[in-house]
């Protein structure tokens, strides 16, 4: 389930954009202002709001480490802020002076693209802060960008309706119409997708338009196969342009949000429609996922920025249908034991049970013997896997029981962490425990089983302090 946890209303006009870092969200808006707030308890921080253009603020974004926020305006420059003390570090002026519409931090902080309405892009070095490569799309106004997670390449898009591919050294690499009335927003997947034939990497790109359609892309690139990019299918379910999309940091998810004034998330694996969302009074603007907690947040030119969260688990873990109308197996009747035993491929055995009278209290408290004994089930494979698939309902009540958050939870342990930390597949572990994980030559996402991009594992300090404000919460 999805919540709203938080509106903010402090912009004095339209949202244009919102952006996540670990610690902090930003808006910005076409009052000319960012703001910038805690995602401790959501307070404005105190040199907020950033005050520098003199026209609509159209982009922002953090740096990687979150240390600098970037901002783009019709006034034709791109700010660079430190978010410590909201003092500016660099302005960058667009060659041609034209409005900015959009700008991307690169995966490594070292480079910096903005877009502007005549259609340039500018690669900025993002620590000189001086221009590194220029380039134009033909047509239209640069209104999207997005760089790949390994930074070989960025893709932009224009209002033309054309989705461009550029390398780090701005070269052009491909050039096709993705929407047909012009494009609003693109965002590449972190996660990559393993072609399991030749051992290659790739990633997913979600283009969105004035068509009404979320359009998702796979994209590769290699110094021997060259550059690739293929259409892999479309997203409905908004009736009216969509002007914003986003990945959620383990790429499970997109949400996306749309003159419709809806909010839309899907399951990227399915690509099932698991929320709509119709809090916002008008068009939305601006989507953002935070990086390492179970939040995303929506701007809209109602002015506001709503911030959501998920309950417990992700959409995509979330329990069936079944368990979430009875959460604790010990309240089922017989019917309901009867549909679980469905769900499991188990629908042999319905009628054992029901001739037993088996109600969920008595199905976790079977065990091998009564299994052969009482039930009569002979066959000892078909015994095991009942008895595995109970234990696993006796470990999801023993966590509700508890009322733990599941998502304060190790999934290696499935115990409280105490020094969480983020791994490369966007999930989060105790620290301990994914160490050993790693020691024992396991480079597989205890999650995904795919292969881990980097061992690298990240403190996740968002997560450890909600998890001390419930400990002070629960353990008066």
């Amino acid at each position: 389930m999805v919540k709203l946890i938080h509106t903010l209303a402090d912009h004095g006009d339209d949202v244009n954009c919102c952006a996540f870092s670990s610690s902090l969200l930003a808006t910005c808006s076409l009052d000319k202002t960012i703001r910038l707030y805690s995602l401790s308890d959501f307070t404005e921080l105190p040199h907020s709001p950033l005050k520098f253009h003199t026209y609509a603020v159209h982009c922002c974004c953090f740096s990687p480490s979150g240390h600098v926020l970037a901002s783009c305006s019709t006034d034709g420059t791109t700010v660079l802020w430190n978010t410590h003390n909201g003092e500016t570090l660099a302005v960058m002026e667009q060659p041609t002076g034209s409005p900015v519409r959009v700008c991307r931090f690169s995966p490594d902080s070292t480079c910096l693209v903005s877009g502007a309405a005549d259609g340039t892009v500018v690669l900025w070095n993002a620590q000189t802060y001086k221009l590194y490569r220029c380039g134009s799309v033909k047509d239209g106004s640069l209104v999207a960008c997005a760089f790949s997670p390994n930074g070989n390449l960025f893709v932009t898009g224009s209002s033309c309706g054309d989705l461009t591919v550029w390398d780090d050294k701005m070269r052009c690499l491909h050039s096709e119409k993705a929407h047909d009335l012009g494009i609003t927003c693109c965002d590449f997947s972190s996660q990559p997708v393993s072609d399991g034939e030749q051992g290659l990497q790739f990633f997913r790109l979600a283009s969105c338009g004035q068509d009404c359609q979320i359009k998702i892309w796979v994209v590769s690139f290699t110094h021997i196969l060259g550059f690739e990019l293929k259409y892999k299918s479309t997203l409905n379910g908004h009736c009216a342009p969509v002007l914003a999309c986003a990945f959620s940091h383990n790429g499970q998810m997109l949400v996306s949000g749309s003159v419709d004034k809806s909010v839309i998330v899907y399951d990227t694996n399915t690509e099932n429609i698991l929320h709509t969302l119709t809090q916002h009074t008008r068009y939305v603007t601006s989507c953002a996922f935070a990086p390492n907690t179970l939040l995303f947040a929506t701007g809209s030119m109602d002015k506001t920025v709503n911030i959501w969260q998920f309950d417990l688990e992700t959409p995509c873990q979330a329990r069936s249908t079944e368990d979430q109308a009875k959460q604790f197996t010990e309240d089922w009747s017989e019917d309901d034991v009867s549909m679980w035993l469905c769900a499991q491929g188990l629908s042999d055995l319905v009628g054992i049970f029901k001739m037993n009278n088996i109600d969920g209290r008595e199905l976790l408290n079977l065990t091998k013997e009564s299994l052969a004994d009482d039930l009569k089930i002979e066959s000892l494979g078909l015994r095991s896997k009942v008895l595995r698939k109970i234990e696993e309902l006796r470990t999801k009540v023993k966590t509700l029981s508890s009322g733990i958050p599941d998502e304060f939870l190790c999934p290696i342990t499935r115990e409280l962490m105490k020094d969480p930390v983020i791994a490369s597949d966007g999930y989060s572990y105790e620290k301990e425990a994914m160490e050993n994980w790693i020691t024992k030559k396991k480079r597989t996402s205890p999650m995904t089983n795919l292969i881990l991009p980097s061992m690298v594992l990240t403190p996740n300090r968002t997560l450890k302090m909600a998890i001390s404000r419930w400990l002070e919460t629960h353990q008066k």
